[in-house]
């Protein structure tokens, strides 16, 4: 990314707020851009918000803003800002009015489930895009002429950007003032945030596999075992005996009360605990691999990039990142 900017300073933004929404996501856009400054004090960006649904806003949370509600912030706005939809339709005006600000040369961003409110604007269409993991496959459905990744923590389209859940919002924002003003700004407002300056679109979302609870009190007992030792041999023949069922009845059983097989959960298992080994110490990935039961390194690097979307190292690479930047602050 060139350190040079892409823009003379102040670059309009609008922030668009509607009833139901979403106020982290807000916030963070207001937060990110705002009262950000260049090497000659001049301001990057002039941050306002404008409602197509009045000027009192009752958000998510239950807090009320005001907001402007006339056109002029919104047909003057460089880049316009979609924080995360309240889900449901997408009220026809609003989607005119980006699809109109689109073709005019407004660049539109989306935070979370934002990027329904883009779509609904016929914006998506065929282009990549990216939501927070567990909404993604409802935009597919919902739009089936948007290729959606479902792990990406931000897509950037030029003039449509699209990120993944709150976190990632910042990283995408962070990813555009690095594109309209060069690396020191960026750095500067990671700095003054206490964030990493710069996350790879690419990157996962590191969103947790969720496993579901077994009642099933033979299930229970198997799980268990699993758990205690994920790097043994855990065959089918010897899961079954344990719930006391044919090792067919087990596999059908075992699926369709976790809503995986039990090569897949085992899997699921220890790619969870070879995260947390990553995040938390300092192993090798050699000895990681071992601990959780995937034995050669290759192994573990091959199943851990197809699930998680990364590779070890990087994976640890960011976590220890963010740690290290909040205690360099404290």
């Amino acid at each position: 990314m060139p350190d040079t900017p892409h823009f003379d300073p102040p670059h309009s933004v609008a922030i668009l707020a509607y009833q139901g929404l979403c106020l982290f996501e807000y916030a963070t856009a207001l937060e990110v851009l705002s009262n950000r400054r260049s090497a000659d004090d001049r301001p990057l960006y002039a941050v306002a918000s404008f409602s197509l649904e009045g000027s009192s806003i009752l958000t998510d949370r239950g807090v009320p803003i005001t907001v402007e509600a006339s056109d002029e912030v919104f047909h003057d706005a460089q880049t316009i800002v979609v924080p995360g939809w309240r889900m449901g339709p997408v009220p026809d005006p609003i989607a005119a009015a980006l699809a109109m600000a689109h073709r005019r040369g407004a660049r539109i961003v989306s935070i979370c489930t934002g990027a329904f409110v883009l779509a609904a604007a016929g914006l998506l269409d065929e282009r990549h895009a990216t939501t927070h993991w567990q909404y993604a496959d409802q935009l597919a459905r919902d739009h089936p002429r948007v290729s959606v990744d479902a792990m990406a923590l931000y897509i950037d389209e030029g003039s449509i950007i699209t990120s993944a859940g709150s976190s990632a919002g910042i990283d995408m924002l962070l990813h555009l003032m690095r594109r309209d003003f060069g690396a020191a700004a960026c750095n500067a407002a990671a700095r003054a945030m206490v964030v990493p300056p710069h996350r790879e679109g690419g990157q996962a979302q590191y969103a947790e596999t969720p496993v579901a609870e077994v009642h099933h009190k033979a299930f229970s007992m198997v799980i268990e075992r699993l758990r205690r030792d994920p790097a043994g041999d855990h065959r089918i023949e010897t899961l079954a005996a344990t719930a006391a069922m044919s090792p067919r009845t087990f596999f059908r059983k075992f699926r369709a009360a976790t809503g995986h097989t039990p090569y897949d959960w085992i899997l699921l298992e220890r790619i969870r605990l070879a995260k947390a080994m990553l995040a938390e110490g300092d192993l090798p990935v050699e000895r990681i691999a071992e601990r959780a039961g995937f034995g050669a390194a290759d192994t573990f690097r091959h199943h851990f990039r197809r699930v998680v979307g990364t590779t070890p190292s990087q994976f640890r690479a960011a976590f220890q990142h963010d740690g290290n930047s909040l205690q360099a602050a404290e």
